[in-house]
């Protein structure tokens, strides 16, 4: 039923539940899920240059990194390396983009994660449900 399967990682301690929910979406074939993450951008609301280029040097930081932490998690998951994104935006938006991109059938999400000082991220999920065309899978978090 699902072909194409978008699963939004946090770098929680809960990715391999939504990797693994996602996974089941897609009846084991790994090869109908894209992963994305999203590098929330750190600029927003500086409106100092000295500021923005400090934060800029550290947002290109945070990308390439998590760039190459998801690379490895869709390698063990022999997810195609096409298929695999790392985007610095607005995390509902980018991953909503996605999805109709690729015309997903599905989008597989935390219903929460944890992000900066354990911020929860149930804004994004709710966002998600109210703009995607395709089927939502929020995958329970576990408890910290």
């Amino acid at each position: 039923m699902y072909q194409k399967i978008v699963a939004a990682l946090d770098f929680s301690e809960n990715n391999e539940k939504v990797l693994g929910s996602a996974l089941k979406l897609a009846n084991n074939d790994a090869s109908k899920l894209h992963l994305i993450h999203i590098v929330q951008p750190i600029t927003e609301g500086y409106a100092l240059k000295v500021y923005s280029e400090n934060f800029l040097a550290i947002e290109e930081e945070a990308l390439e990194s998590a760039t190459e932490q998801l690379a490895k998690i869709a390698e063990t998951a022999n997810i195609p390396s096409d298929q695999v994104r790392t985007i610095v935006g607005d995390k509902a938006g980018e991953i909503r983009k996605l999805a109709e991109e690729i015309d997903a059938d599905a989008i597989v999400i935390g219903s929460h994660g944890f992000s900066g000082k354990k911020r929860m991220l149930g804004a994004t999920a709710n966002k998600l449900l109210h703009g995607a065309k395709c089927d939502i899978l929020t995958v329970h978090a576990t408890e910290t």
